[in-house]
């Protein structure tokens, strides 16, 4: 029983979004740690993406019957109706919210509710099944939780968490893309436009190489801001750059487009783990507020 209710939330993604929240977290606390702050922040935005994730899953049972990779969800077996994942959701995201509420303040709290609406709202209920950016558009959401973990420490928006969401945001256009074009079935079965399928696998290349050559700039704005060290520049140029080439290796001749793919996608965890722990443990202890808003 337990089990469906864990599964339902996604654990991996879940997993994924602790190591980014945690990283911003670390950056922005410069080594004087709140426990029970960094506590709270974890699990309240832990809570909030589950819930997210739930919402979604019942959002996309008519999609999720179509793709290989997804009709096992419980929701669309039946071992969970959708009434008590929608409870289990609202559960969830009430506990998630209120943690953030009591302990963060309202900024985080704001990037919280910013990255929800934009993942249940925006992008599951509309983007996703009508548009090509829709990828873009869930960007948004999943460069949120770096975001509320720095302004959880900070109470502010500043040039570190602004470059944070960019980062972020931009990373996960590559990730997505690989994604859709190692499940380029699944997704032309359920007839969702994202790019490989609306406009071709050789566009989304082109969109995969780009996109990581801009991230790959971007991550250095940390340091040049003066928020990280060398140590993390050098973490952030040699997987960023390990990243791009591989990405160009896309472009030759009679290359298995569907494993390339994969390791795009493979790399792409890779690096943003990296990047995360880097940053948690590489940090400058002058901050240069140049944007802030509180």
């Amino acid at each position: 029983m337990f089990r469906r209710y864990l599964k339902v939330t996604k654990p991996g993604i879940i997993m994924g979004n602790v190591i980014s929240v945690a990283g911003g977290f670390l950056l922005a606390s410069r080594g004087d740690i709140d426990g029970w702050l960094m506590l709270a922040t974890l699990v309240g935005l832990s809570l909030v993406v589950a819930s997210g994730c739930v919402i979604n899953n019942v959002i996309d049972r008519d999609i999720d019957i179509r793709m290989a990779r997804t009709r096992t969800r419980v929701t669309v077996t039946g071992e969970m109706s959708a009434k008590t994942a929608l409870l289990h959701g609202t559960a969830l995201g009430v506990v998630g919210f209120a943690l953030l509420v009591i302990f963060t303040n309202w900024i985080a709290v704001f990037f919280a509710v910013f990255g929800y609406v934009i993942y249940v709202g925006v992008y599951s209920l509309y983007m996703k099944r009508r548009s090509v950016y829709g990828t873009f558009v869930g960007s948004l959401s999943g460069a949120v939780p770096p975001v509320v973990g720095y302004c959880a420490v900070t109470a502010q928006f500043d040039t570190g968490a602004l470059i944070l969401l960019v980062m972020f945001s931009l990373w996960q256009m590559p990730h997505s893309y690989a994604i859709a074009i190692f499940r380029y079935k699944d997704y032309q079965a359920a007839r969702i436009p994202v790019l490989p399928v609306a406009h071709g696998i050789d566009k989304a290349k082109h969109h995969i190489v780009l996109y990581i050559a801009v991230y790959a700039l971007v991550v250095m704005l940390l340091t040049i801001g003066g928020y990280t060290g060398m140590a993390f520049l050098a973490v952030a140029c040699t997987t960023s750059f390990w990243w791009l080439l591989m990405a160009l290796r896309g472009y030759r001749r009679n290359i298995d487009i569907s494993g390339w793919a994969r390791q795009v996608f493979a790399f792409s965890i890779l690096n943003i783990t990296a990047l995360s722990i880097a940053m948690a443990v590489d940090y400058q202890n002058l901050t240069p507020h140049l944007l802030a808003i509180s």
